[in-house]
């Protein structure tokens, strides 16, 4: 009863001695990642070198706050990547952070799963997604895009993405304009196609269509209904 009497006591020394050695490395990285908060530092599985995570992008700093890792830890008894585990959080936690009212969605009845897909207006792929997109909704997975032109800004394929959000009609506006429709109504601003760019850049998105499933993953490319779906529900949690 001793023994268990001191558990939460000794799990609140443990973390306030984390958080101590997060605010040193903070403070040593502080000249060179003013940026990097201490919350963003933890402990890994290797003794002495520490998590560091910025936005969706994760990597590692030794305890004296000299060396910076990037690179993927490998739990060589489960065969597990670590790294990719804890990648996959920070990417779900970026995009949950734009938020639906952002995004454009299309949504079953009953949603067993949920894909995020940068899609360009252009993109052949990124058509024959869409133009399944019954075969998704009828197997539960909703489906969130985030705008991605390959082409950047300023350019045919950036106005299109800009014009279907500024549609009255948003689902029915990025379906027309994939069948190849030219939308007459204006740009708009403001509007969040940057926003999905920069956040398709941050998350080292190099082409369309790419998919992050329900549990982070990154899935590059086209992937037909029935392989997509069975990555769904065999994925780890993220």
């Amino acid at each position: 009863m001793r023994l268990l009497a001191l558990i939460p006591a000794l799990l609140i020394a443990l973390a306030a001695q984390a958080t101590g050695e997060a605010e040193s490395i903070q403070k040593e990285l502080a000249r060179t990642l003013p940026e990097v908060r201490a919350d963003q530092i933890r402990p890994s599985p290797i003794p002495g070198l520490f998590e560091l995570r910025l936005g969706p992008q994760v990597a590692y700093v030794s305890a004296d706050g000299k060396y910076l890792l990037r690179g993927d830890i490998i739990d060589l008894s489960s065969n597990v990547n670590v790294t990719e585990q804890r990648r996959s959080g920070a990417r779900l936690a970026a995009i949950n952070e734009v938020g639906d009212g952002r995004m454009i969605v299309f949504s079953p009845r009953q949603v067993k799963h949920t894909i995020t897909v940068f899609t360009d207006i252009d993109c052949g792929y990124c058509r024959k997604l869409h133009r399944e997109m019954d075969q998704y909704l009828d197997r539960g997975i909703r489906v969130r895009y985030l705008f991605f032109p390959r082409s950047g800004p300023k350019t045919e394929s950036w106005t299109k993405a800009e014009q279907v959000w500024c549609a009255k009609n948003r689902n029915d506006a990025i379906t027309r304009s994939k069948r190849g429709e030219v939308l007459s109504g204006p740009a708009c601003n403001p509007n969040p196609v940057q926003q999905h760019y920069s956040l398709g850049i941050e998350l080292g998105v190099q082409g369309t269509p790419a998919i992050i499933t329900d549990s982070g993953e990154l899935v590059p490319g086209y992937v037909p209904v029935e392989e997509l779906a069975g990555i769904l529900e065999n994925a780890r949690p993220g």
